[in-house]
Protein backbone atom coordinates (compact mmCIF):
# COMPACT_ATOMS: atom_id res chain seq x y z
CA UNK A 1 0.00 0.00 0.00
CA UNK A 2 0.95 3.44 0.37
CA UNK A 3 4.64 4.85 1.20
CA UNK A 4 3.95 6.81 4.32
CA UNK A 5 7.73 7.52 4.43
CA UNK A 6 7.86 8.92 1.21
CA UNK A 7 7.06 12.87 1.04
CA UNK A 8 5.46 12.87 -2.51
CA UNK A 9 2.34 10.96 -3.66
CA UNK A 10 3.48 8.59 -6.55
CA UNK A 11 0.42 6.62 -5.86
CA UNK A 12 -2.70 5.96 -7.94
CA UNK A 13 -5.09 3.27 -8.86
CA UNK A 14 -3.95 2.50 -11.60
CA UNK A 15 -0.49 2.26 -11.53
CA UNK A 16 -1.36 0.27 -8.41
CA UNK A 17 -3.50 -2.08 -10.00
CA UNK A 18 -1.37 -2.23 -13.34
CA UNK A 19 2.10 -2.88 -11.56
CA UNK A 20 1.04 -4.67 -8.02
CA UNK A 21 -2.48 -5.87 -8.34
CA UNK A 22 -0.94 -9.20 -6.71
CA UNK A 23 -1.16 -7.81 -3.31
CA UNK A 24 -4.67 -7.72 -2.40
CA UNK A 25 -5.20 -10.95 -4.32
CA UNK A 26 -2.34 -13.08 -1.78
CA UNK A 27 -3.95 -11.44 1.52
CA UNK A 28 -5.76 -14.58 2.23
CA UNK A 29 -3.56 -16.43 4.93
CA UNK A 30 -3.68 -12.66 6.93
CA UNK A 31 -7.45 -12.50 6.54
CA UNK A 32 -7.35 -15.52 8.34
CA UNK A 33 -5.23 -14.69 10.63
CA UNK A 34 -7.38 -11.15 11.63
CA UNK A 35 -10.74 -13.53 11.32
CA UNK A 36 -13.42 -10.78 11.04
CA UNK A 37 -16.67 -11.57 13.11
CA UNK A 38 -20.30 -9.73 12.34
CA UNK A 39 -19.36 -7.37 15.36
CA UNK A 40 -15.55 -6.27 15.03
CA UNK A 41 -14.97 -2.88 14.13
CA UNK A 42 -11.35 -2.60 12.43
CA UNK A 43 -9.42 -0.37 11.66
CA UNK A 44 -6.96 -0.96 8.18
CA UNK A 45 -3.71 0.78 8.42
CA UNK A 46 -2.41 2.01 5.02
CA UNK A 47 -5.01 0.56 3.23
CA UNK A 48 -4.37 2.10 -0.25
CA UNK A 49 -7.47 2.15 -2.76
CA UNK A 50 -9.64 0.32 -0.39
CA UNK A 51 -9.80 -3.27 -2.00
CA UNK A 52 -8.99 -5.56 0.43
CA UNK A 53 -10.40 -3.36 3.31
CA UNK A 54 -14.04 -3.61 1.35
CA UNK A 55 -13.86 -7.17 1.72
CA UNK A 56 -13.09 -7.25 5.34
CA UNK A 57 -16.37 -4.76 5.83
CA UNK A 58 -18.40 -8.09 4.22
CA UNK A 59 -17.37 -10.03 7.37
CA UNK A 60 -17.51 -7.07 10.02
CA UNK A 61 -19.82 -4.12 11.62
CA UNK A 62 -17.59 -1.65 10.10
CA UNK A 63 -14.00 -0.99 8.84
CA UNK A 64 -12.21 2.52 8.41
CA UNK A 65 -9.24 2.48 6.48
CA UNK A 66 -6.35 5.15 6.96
CA UNK A 67 -3.36 5.73 4.31
CA UNK A 68 -1.53 8.81 3.65
CA UNK A 69 -1.89 8.69 -0.29
CA UNK A 70 -4.49 11.05 -1.08
CA UNK A 71 -4.89 9.55 -4.74
CA UNK A 72 -5.95 5.91 -3.12
CA UNK A 73 -8.13 7.19 -0.23
CA UNK A 74 -10.21 9.54 -2.86
CA UNK A 75 -10.13 6.32 -5.24
CA UNK A 76 -11.40 4.08 -2.71
CA UNK A 77 -14.24 7.17 -1.71
CA UNK A 78 -15.40 6.58 -4.92
CA UNK A 79 -15.45 3.03 -5.53
CA UNK A 80 -17.35 2.24 -2.29
CA UNK A 81 -18.87 5.43 -1.32
CA UNK A 82 -22.46 3.32 -1.01
CA UNK A 83 -20.93 0.56 1.10
CA UNK A 84 -23.07 1.17 5.00
CA UNK A 85 -20.22 0.66 7.56
CA UNK A 86 -17.17 1.99 5.20
CA UNK A 87 -14.58 5.02 5.67
CA UNK A 88 -11.30 6.01 4.43
CA UNK A 89 -9.45 8.94 5.78
CA UNK A 90 -6.24 10.76 4.33
CA UNK A 91 -3.42 10.68 6.88
CA UNK A 92 0.22 10.16 7.74
CA UNK A 93 -0.15 6.38 10.39
CA UNK A 94 3.28 7.34 11.47
CA UNK A 95 1.17 10.08 13.74
CA UNK A 96 -2.01 8.24 14.66
CA UNK A 97 -2.06 10.09 17.70
CA UNK A 98 -2.71 13.31 15.77
CA UNK A 99 -5.58 11.92 13.73
CA UNK A 100 -9.03 13.57 14.13
CA UNK A 101 -10.47 10.38 14.92
CA UNK A 102 -8.38 8.74 17.82
CA UNK A 103 -10.07 7.14 20.22
CA UNK A 104 -8.49 5.07 22.69
CA UNK A 105 -10.05 1.46 22.91
CA UNK A 106 -12.01 2.40 19.43
CA UNK A 107 -11.27 -0.93 17.57
CA UNK A 108 -11.39 -4.54 18.18
CA UNK A 109 -9.01 -5.51 15.56
CA UNK A 110 -6.63 -3.50 13.29
CA UNK A 111 -5.48 -5.04 10.30
CA UNK A 112 -2.52 -4.12 7.70
CA UNK A 113 -1.49 -5.80 4.67
CA UNK A 114 1.73 -5.02 2.36
CA UNK A 115 1.83 -1.29 4.42
CA UNK A 116 3.97 -1.50 8.00
CA UNK A 117 6.95 -2.08 5.64
CA UNK A 118 6.58 1.72 4.74
CA UNK A 119 5.12 3.03 8.12
CA UNK A 120 7.85 1.14 9.87
CA UNK A 121 10.51 2.46 7.88
CA UNK A 122 11.04 5.99 10.09
CA UNK A 123 13.13 4.48 13.14
CA UNK A 124 12.10 7.83 15.02
CA UNK A 125 8.63 7.09 14.58
CA UNK A 126 8.34 3.46 14.75
CA UNK A 127 7.78 2.47 18.65
CA UNK A 128 4.98 5.17 18.50
CA UNK A 129 3.51 4.10 15.48
CA UNK A 130 2.76 0.84 17.43
CA UNK A 131 1.64 2.37 20.75
CA UNK A 132 -0.62 4.36 19.18
CA UNK A 133 -2.05 0.99 17.71
CA UNK A 134 -2.16 -0.56 21.31
CA UNK A 135 -3.90 2.58 22.37
CA UNK A 136 -6.61 2.27 19.63
CA UNK A 137 -7.43 -1.40 20.44
CA UNK A 138 -9.84 -2.58 22.84
CA UNK A 139 -8.42 -4.68 25.97
CA UNK A 140 -8.23 -8.09 24.32
CA UNK A 141 -8.63 -6.56 20.82
CA UNK A 142 -6.00 -8.22 18.14
CA UNK A 143 -3.52 -6.89 15.61
CA UNK A 144 -3.33 -8.45 12.73
CA UNK A 145 -0.39 -7.73 9.95
CA UNK A 146 1.59 -8.95 6.89
CA UNK A 147 4.79 -7.07 5.46
CA UNK A 148 7.54 -7.39 4.29
CA UNK A 149 10.34 -9.52 5.80
CA UNK A 150 14.08 -9.97 6.25
CA UNK A 151 15.37 -10.47 2.90
CA UNK A 152 12.09 -9.29 0.73
CA UNK A 153 12.72 -8.45 -2.98
CA UNK A 154 16.43 -8.64 -2.27
CA UNK A 155 17.33 -8.81 -5.80
CA UNK A 156 15.75 -5.73 -6.88
CA UNK A 157 16.70 -3.70 -4.09
CA UNK A 158 20.01 -4.66 -4.91
CA UNK A 159 19.52 -3.81 -8.98
CA UNK A 160 18.27 -0.43 -7.80
CA UNK A 161 21.14 0.67 -5.17
CA UNK A 162 23.70 -0.34 -7.65
CA UNK A 163 22.11 2.03 -10.28
CA UNK A 164 21.85 4.76 -7.42
CA UNK A 165 25.86 4.77 -7.50
CA UNK A 166 25.78 4.14 -11.37
CA UNK A 167 24.19 7.32 -11.80
CA UNK A 168 26.83 9.19 -9.18
CA UNK A 169 25.26 8.81 -5.55
CA UNK A 170 27.73 7.29 -3.25
CA UNK A 171 27.08 3.39 -1.46
CA UNK A 172 26.14 5.10 1.82
CA UNK A 173 23.58 7.83 0.02
CA UNK A 174 21.97 5.01 -1.60
CA UNK A 175 21.89 2.35 1.52
CA UNK A 176 19.85 5.50 2.96
CA UNK A 177 17.34 5.94 0.11
CA UNK A 178 15.85 2.45 0.88
CA UNK A 179 12.00 3.58 1.96
CA UNK A 180 10.98 0.38 3.51
CA UNK A 181 12.05 -1.38 6.53
CA UNK A 182 12.00 -5.71 6.07
CA UNK A 183 12.26 -7.12 9.83
CA UNK A 184 12.94 -10.91 10.86
CA UNK A 185 10.57 -12.40 13.17
CA UNK A 186 12.83 -11.62 16.00
CA UNK A 187 13.14 -8.30 16.01
CA UNK A 188 9.11 -7.24 15.28
CA UNK A 189 8.17 -9.81 17.87
CA UNK A 190 10.50 -8.01 20.66
CA UNK A 191 9.34 -4.56 18.98
CA UNK A 192 5.78 -5.32 19.75
CA UNK A 193 6.38 -6.82 23.42
CA UNK A 194 8.25 -3.69 24.39
CA UNK A 195 5.18 -1.52 23.85
CA UNK A 196 2.63 -4.27 25.63
CA UNK A 197 1.38 -6.71 23.24
CA UNK A 198 1.36 -10.42 23.55
CA UNK A 199 2.98 -12.36 20.39
CA UNK A 200 0.12 -14.90 19.25
CA UNK A 201 1.62 -16.37 15.91
CA UNK A 202 4.59 -14.89 13.20
CA UNK A 203 5.33 -16.51 10.20
CA UNK A 204 7.81 -15.33 7.93
CA UNK A 205 7.28 -17.14 4.47
CA UNK A 206 9.33 -16.92 1.16
CA UNK A 207 6.87 -16.48 -1.28
CA UNK A 208 8.37 -16.07 -5.15
CA UNK A 209 5.79 -13.69 -6.81
CA UNK A 210 4.93 -13.33 -10.22
CA UNK A 211 4.71 -9.66 -11.44
CA UNK A 212 2.03 -8.13 -13.66
CA UNK A 213 1.79 -8.85 -17.11
CA UNK A 214 0.06 -5.67 -18.40
CA UNK A 215 1.46 -3.07 -20.27
CA UNK A 216 2.77 -0.65 -18.01
CA UNK A 217 3.41 -2.96 -14.98
CA UNK A 218 5.95 -5.83 -14.78
CA UNK A 219 9.28 -5.53 -13.72
CA UNK A 220 9.71 -1.57 -15.03
CA UNK A 221 6.10 -0.52 -13.35
CA UNK A 222 6.97 -2.33 -10.13
CA UNK A 223 10.24 -0.61 -10.40
CA UNK A 224 8.39 3.06 -11.41
CA UNK A 225 6.23 2.56 -8.37
CA UNK A 226 7.84 0.79 -5.56
CA UNK A 227 11.38 2.41 -6.27
CA UNK A 228 10.33 5.68 -6.61
CA UNK A 229 12.08 7.29 -3.54
CA UNK A 230 15.24 6.35 -5.53
CA UNK A 231 14.64 7.66 -8.64
CA UNK A 232 13.40 11.08 -7.02
CA UNK A 233 16.75 11.10 -5.62
CA UNK A 234 18.46 11.75 -9.62
CA UNK A 235 18.71 15.06 -10.78
CA UNK A 236 17.09 14.34 -14.39
CA UNK A 237 15.10 12.50 -16.44
CA UNK A 238 17.57 11.40 -18.46
CA UNK A 239 19.57 9.81 -15.05
CA UNK A 240 15.70 8.60 -13.88
CA UNK A 241 15.11 6.69 -17.16
CA UNK A 242 19.04 5.37 -17.60
CA UNK A 243 18.48 3.49 -13.56
CA UNK A 244 15.08 2.12 -14.54
CA UNK A 245 16.38 0.35 -17.52
CA UNK A 246 19.55 -0.65 -16.17
CA UNK A 247 17.54 -2.43 -12.92
CA UNK A 248 15.11 -3.98 -15.70
CA UNK A 249 18.21 -4.99 -17.46
CA UNK A 250 20.06 -6.18 -14.99
CA UNK A 251 17.18 -8.73 -13.29
CA UNK A 252 15.59 -9.67 -16.47
CA UNK A 253 17.34 -12.80 -16.60
CA UNK A 254 17.74 -13.56 -12.86
CA UNK A 255 13.77 -13.34 -12.36
CA UNK A 256 12.31 -14.39 -15.24
CA UNK A 257 11.67 -18.46 -16.02
CA UNK A 258 12.87 -20.05 -18.87
CA UNK A 259 9.55 -22.55 -19.52
CA UNK A 260 7.30 -19.57 -20.20
CA UNK A 261 8.62 -15.86 -19.66
CA UNK A 262 6.95 -15.26 -16.73
CA UNK A 263 8.75 -12.66 -13.65
CA UNK A 264 8.92 -13.21 -10.20
CA UNK A 265 9.72 -11.57 -7.59
CA UNK A 266 11.70 -12.83 -4.80
CA UNK A 267 8.88 -11.83 -1.97
CA UNK A 268 9.73 -12.73 1.88
CA UNK A 269 6.33 -12.30 3.97
CA UNK A 270 5.93 -11.54 7.70
CA UNK A 271 2.39 -11.84 9.29
CA UNK A 272 1.91 -11.33 12.83
CA UNK A 273 -0.41 -12.06 14.89
CA UNK A 274 -0.64 -9.71 18.26
CA UNK A 275 -3.15 -9.14 21.06
CA UNK A 276 -3.62 -6.37 23.43
CA UNK A 277 -4.42 -7.77 27.32
CA UNK A 278 -7.88 -8.26 28.29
Amino acid sequence: MASQYHPKDHWTQEAYSTSASFVPQLATAIVQWLNPLPDDIILDLGCGDGALTSKLKQSSASVTGVDSSANLVISAKKAYASTAGLSFYIHDCRQLDRWLNFQEGAYTKVFSNAALHWILRDPGTRASVLQNTYTLLKPGGTFAFEMGGAGNCAEVHAALMAAMVHQGLSIQDARELCPWFFPSESMMKRILQDVGFTVVRTELEYRPTKLTAEEGGGIEGWVRLMGAHFLDALSSEIKKEAAIQEVCELLKTVITHEDDGNMFLGYVRLRVLARKPA
